[in-house]
């Protein structure tokens, strides 16, 4: 629930900055520009605030931003956790008595603070110790592992499935923007062939526009989830090395 909370929130600030931006910047420079170009008699330059004017790319640049958002939460809590790997959590386990070292161990970890054990290492580790406590078997103690390994795994494709959304959604809006310039563009065929084309070009700048921008911003978005999995791979080999380090070794040569 928390999370959902955070993204809804990530979401309305990134409406609320990007149309800001718009009603503040964007659209006056745009009006200017194209006013000033009319009354020059020439077509529209080529300037970012005439690409970006329309409401598709208004729209691709929220949903980009609420990607930056979600991806950055994600690489946050990733960097901030990864100091637990340097951590033996599992001190003085490998004196004759493992068994309640490994028992006293799990209820120094359960007393830590909920942020901490919530985190996937925490999360797999407690789960390992509590199979070997109660099978006493390294086997079962390495399934368990693998288990919560496959369940993190398996978390993060599922979390990641709303970025790869939006990455699929954006392209998807800037091909509605097309769609809309080159309708309107068609519309008004009868004034290009009496003459004047601005409205013909203007319209057909919507097309281009909005697929240009949208198409760069799926490449940036799809390129910073390449780098979130990449962490988040690592996390994956990193937690399953620490619990085979720090708790199969030490369990195994009992």
């Amino acid at each position: 629930m928390k999370n959902i909370v955070t993204s809804l929130i990530g979401l309305l600030v990134s409406v609320v900055v990007i149309h800001l931006l718009y009603v503040g910047y964007i659209w006056p420079e745009a009006d200017r520009v194209m006013e000033a170009s009319r009354l020059a008699g020439v077509s529209a330059p080529r300037d970012l605030v005439v690409i970006l004017k329309d409401a598709e790319q208004e729209i691709c640049l929220m949903l980009m931003l609420w990607g930056f958002f979600l991806m950055g939460e994600k690489c946050y809590g990733i960097i901030k956790d990864a100091y637990l790997y340097d951590v033996d959590l599992l001190e003085n386990t490998e004196e004759d008595d493992a068994e309640m070292n490994l028992s006293n161990a799990l209820s120094k970890i359960e007393t830590l603070p909920e942020k901490i054990k919530s985190t996937p290492l925490i999360q797999a580790l407690t789960s390992s110790i509590r199979r070997y406590l109660i099978t006493d078997d390294v086997q079962n103690t390495s399934d368990a592992i693998e288990t919560s390994i496959d369940a993190l795994a398996l978390r993060q494709e599922t979390e990641n499935s709303m970025i790869r959304y939006l990455i699929w959604a954006i392209p998807s809006i800037g091909f509605i923007g097309t769609v809309r310039g080159i309708g309107a563009a068609l519309a008004q065929a009868d004034e290009a062939l009496a003459g004047d084309i601005s409205g013909m070009t203007n319209s057909l700048g919507v097309a281009f526009n909005s697929t240009l921008v949208a198409l760069i911003i799926s490449i940036g978005l799809m390129f910073l989830l390449h780098q979130l999995q990449r962490l988040q791979d690592g996390q994956i080999v990193q937690t399953q090395a620490y619990c085979e380090k720090f708790l199969l070794n030490r369990i195994s040569s009992k």
